[in-house]
């Protein structure tokens, strides 16, 4: 154990989280800027949920457009919860038909 003083310096875990969610978001930013679709698609779903970042629909788009110059299925993701998948829209489109 390392003492009283430890615990004064604890975080609450929602900021860990937190802090954990904003520095994901600028690791998949920078890979996006670099030219990675599936982290273009990642960031426009985490603009347009504002889960690490201030939610913004323009910004998401923008990414959501630029994505799906390349790969089709962004337009159906972008908008998604962050991590949801085209395999996973696939899945679901065939148990609705």
């Amino acid at each position: 154990m390392e003492g009283a003083g430890a615990e004064r310096e604890r975080k609450p875990l929602s900021a860990v989280v937190g802090d954990c969610v904003q520095r994901w978001f600028q690791d998949a930013l920078r890979e996006a800027k670099n030219g990675d679709i599936t982290m273009q698609v990642l960031v426009a779903q985490m603009y347009h949920s504002g889960y690490g970042i201030p939610k913004n629909d323009q910004k998401g788009t923008l990414w959501m457009e630029r994505a799906a110059k390349f790969r089709s299925s962004a337009r159906r993701v972008g908008t998604k919860r962050p991590g949801y998948n085209a395999s996973d829209s696939d899945s679901e489109d065939d148990a609705n038909q």
